[in-house]
């Protein structure tokens, strides 16, 4: 299956639906499983992670907390390998490729006999993973452009973030029901369901060259990536603003379930949150086509700054109730949904040729920005919210002086 379906940049958003390869809906519903099986390979696991160590002899429950970093770590080397990829090869036989070794290295993960051997399959599963995010995004730039890339990428996840919702419990409800192994087999059905999908109704997408044209070499769209404005800026802004989602997730459980006594309650509360993201990609879909990708960003970034900040000074003067706590967290990750697919179209939309790289670059520097920054700022638990509210403010301050140093002030909010 070899269909090139079309074209340079001067394509409109008019016709993506002649361009589509497959049907809109089901499209999405693809793009979307694509996307989430990184979150879902995270989420899912927080519920076992006692389980896994009790079964693999982990003698410090501080180790534990490895089964997600070293993932992430995998995603973030593997960003680096599908998008140069994705450029040279097109996009089809890298997503297969990378969907194939996350299946195998599930495999091993569910008959993994030891923490080390565990820690070593994760690190591949987020390499194999990592290829989702890549794809998808270079797919999306390919078929679409503008304000409709935005929409689009936004109703992508807007499925997504139902992972991160959903799977915490599920996790939770497999351990119950059987073994941490189990989720594992939950994965790898996921990753052939996945890989079957793509295989049979994914064609290739990469735009054909124009006349006299040739493909860049990796360096070249290393150069144009790293060169452009708008790109690196809007990568290293991505960067602080996915670190706000790290260090909510790495400190969610100890943050409800110890801080605040919710137990086996965490995953609804958990689950809360991300139901706040979901409804802002919604959001953000019918909203971007009126107001742009830049006004409807800028705006929540400023909001969003200004919320955690007043909630990290009340919680300097007084212990935050669960519901203040929960209602500004919510708060606060709707407005992160009206940021994180904005930036990431705002910082796709100069790449043609070089999508691939483009999105290698702002999702491994994201991912490794995001996870590095969320580990130290989970790191600081002391029992309250505090920490949490304090370093959303600090990363949003970073993140509006990347998206300031890039447009300057007269470039801020305006309606693109």
């Amino acid at each position: 299956m070899k269909a090139h379906l079309s074209s340079p940049d001067n394509r409109t958003s008019d016709d993506a639906a002649a361009r589509l390869p497959l049907p809109f809906r089901e499209f999405l519903a693809l793009m979307a499983l694509l996307m989430s099986m990184t979150a879902m390979s995270i989420d899912i696991m927080l519920p076992a992670l006692p389980d896994i160590g009790a079964t693999l002899g982990v003698r410090d429950n501080n180790n534990l907390p490895l089964v997600i970093t070293v993932f992430m770590l995998g995603m973030a080397i593997g960003q680096l390998i599908w998008g140069p990829l994705a450029d040279r090869f097109g996009r089809r036989r890298p997503l297969l490729l990378g969907l194939a070794l996350f299946v195998l290295a599930t495999t091993a993960a569910m008959t993994t006999q030891s923490f080390s051997q565990l820690l070593t399959a994760r690190f591949l599963q987020g390499i194999g993973a990592s290829v989702g995010r890549i794809i998808v995004t270079t797919v999306i730039r390919d078929l679409f452009v503008g304000r409709q890339m935005a929409r689009v990428m936004s109703m992508v996840m807007m499925v997504f973030i139902l992972v991160p919702i959903l799977a915490p419990s599920v996790g939770q409800l497999v351990v119950l029901v059987g073994t941490w192994r189990w989720l594992f087999a939950v994965l790898l059905a996921a990753s052939l369901t996945s890989l079957t999908w793509a295989w049979f109704r994914l064609p290739e997408t990469q735009p054909p060259l124009s006349a006299g044209c040739r493909s860049r070499t990796l360096g070249e769209a290393l150069v144009l990536v790293l060169s452009n404005r708008v790109t690196f800026g809007y990568g290293i802004a991505s960067g602080f603003v996915l670190g706000i989602l790290v260090a909510y997730i790495a400190s969610a459980q100890q943050v409800f379930a110890t801080g605040y006594g919710l137990g086996k309650l965490f995953p609804f509360a958990f689950g809360s949150v991300g139901c706040a993201i979901a409804l802002a990609s919604f959001t953000n879909s019918r909203l971007v086509r009126r107001h742009g990708m830049r006004r409807l960003s800028h705006t929540a970034l400023t909001a969003h700054l200004g919320l955690s900040t007043t909630l990290a000074l009340l919680g300097t003067l007084v212990h935050l109730p669960l519901w203040l706590a929960l209602g500004g967290m919510a708060a606060c990750f709707f407005l992160y949904g009206l940021i994180m697919s904005n930036f990431n179209a705002i910082a796709m939309q100069p790449m043609g040729q070089a999508a691939g790289m483009a999105a290698s670059f702002t999702g491994s520097y994201s991912t490794a920005t995001g996870a590095l920054f969320g580990t130290l700022i989970a790191g600081r638990f002391d029992g309250t919210v505090l920490p949490l509210f304090t370093g959303f403010a600090v990363l949003g301050f970073c993140a509006s002086l990347s998206a300031l140093a890039v447009e300057g002030r007269a470039g801020l909010f305006r309606g693109e």
